[in-house]
């Protein structure tokens, strides 16, 4: 991994790599992680068993996945989450 994070944004990106409904483009495009640098960031920072189960909900996700998500989702995170533009919370 090339990009050095601070601590929040580590935080952050773990919660956007557990969170169902946020494809890997979207931390890609707040942090420029790829999934690659995601995985080995989660491998890095969680405790061996927590990353294989993280590993294997991962796979197993369809909406982590730009291309394997269905067509009628359109956004990166729930409709009743706050406003966030680039890991900024913004409010309403």
């Amino acid at each position: 991994m090339k990009i050095s994070l601070e601590a929040e944004e580590i935080d952050r990106v773990i919660e956007m790599a557990w969170e169902d409904r946020t494809p890997f483009d979207a931390i890609f495009s707040q942090f420029g992680l790829r999934e690659a640098d995601v995985k080995a960031l989660m491998k890095k920072e969680l405790k061996f068993s927590s990353y294989r189960l993280w590993r294997e909900r991962v796979e197993n996700c369809q909406t982590k996945h730009i291309n394997k998500r269905n067509p009628e989702i359109d956004r990166f995170k729930c409709s009743r989450q706050k406003l966030i533009s680039f890991n900024k919370i913004s409010k309403r």
